[in-house]
């Protein structure tokens, strides 16, 4: 049986931390927590993400700039990213889509969409 991929969920929210975790973990994925792009930055060498969730409103650095940090350095510009956003306004999601990040989830999170995208990105990334 091979091993489940590891999911990097970066969120300042303990409550959306916890129920994306679950979902997640559910479905079998191992699911590692930043509360910060910095703490981020810290565990990204340790745990090897084959996919990246990001929240785009948090405070310090937002996901914007994270996004477009993590891009810019070689070892992980390849891992995919999904940005997970309350940011519904017109214009949102292409910003998301130019600051690095090949995903867009709108919250309050839709567990299906979630399941779907994490599934798709990860395969993705997989073939490549």
């Amino acid at each position: 049986m091979s091993e489940m991929p590891t999911i990097l969920h970066i969120e300042d929210n303990f409550e959306n931390r916890l129920l994306v975790r679950r979902i997640l973990q559910f479905e079998g994925y191992d699911v590692v927590e930043a509360e910060s792009a910095r703490e981020a930055m810290e565990l990204l060498p340790e745990c090897h993400p084959a996919l990246i969730l990001l929240d785009i409103n948090m405070p310090e650095v937002d996901g914007y700039t994270l996004a477009t940090r993590l891009k810019s350095i070689p070892e992980y510009k390849h891992i995919p990213m999904l940005a997970i956003t309350a940011n519904a306004l017109r214009g949102d999601k292409e910003r998301s889509f130019q600051a690095g990040c090949d995903g867009y989830i709108e919250k309050p999170i839709d567990m299906d969409v979630l399941i779907e995208m994490v599934a798709y990105y990860i395969d993705h990334a997989v073939k490549k």
